[in-house]
């Protein structure tokens, strides 16, 4: 039994992750058998142990291959002293931001990790000019670990078959020290599987490890948007990217945090801040919705504040990049902030009047500690309104990411820092001159 390939992998399935890592029985505890399914005959286990974990490369006809790199990512740990990055998996817009494995306190190159260095190589190559190139290229399998029976270990939830489309150097904070120290992290386009069921056959896999199939015959096994994107390169990733049509309406208690939960006291905290001093608020809400844009790979410039007026119109300016030089534009950021306590709901027309005031060319951002009713996003579904919504929930989770990665994960700091620190003006200006910037 042992003997045959591995199947399929199913994108949101959880696999048992065994620490016997035996290819057999074919489910275990309830589970599918990660081993099981990627197992492939006489060659070494696919492993999940490293944070990256690349296949060793093989001799093939057209030369040097490496099979595949398997990445996980493991959410408990996001925060800690070693691991204190928050990568982002969105999968139903078919985009992972994912950092690197570089630590506070290696004396070793960022670049030259295990980890830094195969992704590093691996962008180059996806980077190919001709297809030739793109089909020697490593695809990358995602992986995340999900708690199950109270355990953070033990079982590994599939998230897709990705290409790198950018990777940046940053500076990140973390280790014992409370020290900074520079890192890498990539954007990952994940591809679309809808022809495949949202499977990726290990056979596929199973034939790029084998040193006699040429590129061209493993690429026969490849999902379909794999073998256009080796065709086309990343100009086709807009098409080919992993979308899920699903109803955009969300149920106002998932727009809260659970109760008694930190993100429950985050939220509190920010609302007992800024209560009586709710434009202060607004600073805050224009950092948040930096963070949110730029967190799905776009270039966002923060603006400046606007001065009070009382119609809840906008509250800040910015502006969102889209390409570069003729096959770029750029779209201006209206934003609304609203402090309100954590259970008030904002309504259909609240939203309307930011709406009212965009123009050709301008999106709307409204950020606020409340929720939205189902009423309002309806309404804005409906009416196609180009608006951004970030409710309290997102609030709470962008600011804790931004307090981790340059606070120590000290929230009120954070606030603080963005209150002390921040450039933008509080001015009158049109926020059409934000285009001139």
């Amino acid at each position: 039994m042992g003997a045959s390939v591995g199947g399929q992998l199913r994108v949101g399935r959880v696999y048992r992750y065994a620490s016997s890592k035996d290819p057999e029985p074919a489910d275990l505890d309830g589970y599918p058998n990660f081993y099981h399914v990627t197992h492939s005959p006489n060659l070494n286990r696919a492993q999940l142990d490293a944070g990256v974990n690349g296949m060793a490369k093989v001799e093939a006809p057209d030369g040097p291959r490496r099979p595949a790199i398997l990445i996980r990512s493991s959410p408990w740990k996001a925060g800690s002293e070693q691991t204190p990055w928050h990568d982002v998996f969105n999968m139903d817009s078919g985009h992972v931001r994912y950092f690197g494995d570089h630590k506070a306190g290696m004396s070793v190159a960022p670049g030259t990790t295990t980890g830094n260095a195969a992704l590093l190589e691996d962008f180059a190559a996806h980077q190919g000019r001709t297809p030739e190139q793109r089909a020697a290229s490593t695809p990358l399998l995602l992986f995340r670990t999900v708690s199950r029976s109270g355990k953070t270990k033990g079982h590994v939830e599939f998230c897709g078959l990705g290409v790198i489309e950018r990777a940046e150097r940053l500076v990140q904070w973390g280790g014992p020290e409370h020290t900074t120290f520079i890192n890498y992290v990539y954007d990952i386009a994940l591809i679309d599987l809808t022809n495949e069921d949202d499977e990726v056959c290990w056979e596929w896999i199973h034939s790029r490890r084998d040193e006699s199939v040429s590129d061209e015959r493993a690429l026969g096994l490849a999902p379909r948007a794999w073998r256009e994107w080796v065709l086309h390169g990343n100009s086709a990733l807009p098409r080919l990217r992993r979308r899920v049509a699903r109803a955009k309406v969300t149920k106002v208690p998932e727009q809260r945090p659970k109760a008694a939960t930190t993100e429950a006291k985050d939220l509190e905290l920010i609302y007992k801040y800024f209560d009586g001093r709710k434009h202060d608020f607004e600073a805050v809400a224009s950092a948040v919705a930096a963070r949110v844009l730029r967190g799905t790979g776009n270039s966002y410039l923060e603006g400046w504040l606007t001065r009070r007026s009382g119609d809840g119109g906008a509250d800040f300016v910015g502006r969102l990049d889209l390409g570069s030089g003729l096959a770029g534009t750029s779209l201006v950021v209206l934003g609304q902030a609203k402090c309100v306590k954590p259970d008030s709901l904002i309504t259909a027309e609240q939203i309307a009047r930011v709406v009212a005031r965009l123009r050709r060319g301008w999106i709307g951002v409204y950020v606020t500690t409340g929720a939205y009713s189902v009423a309002a996003q309806t309404e804005m579904v409906e009416d196609q309104y180009p608006i951004v919504l970030i409710n309290g929930l997102d609030l709470v989770q962008a600011l804790r990411s931004m307090a981790r990665d340059d606070h120590g994960g000290d929230l009120t700091a954070c606030i603080e820092h963005i209150l002390s620190g921040r450039e933008t003006a509080v001015t009158n200006r049109r926020p059409e001159e934000i285009l001139l910037e």
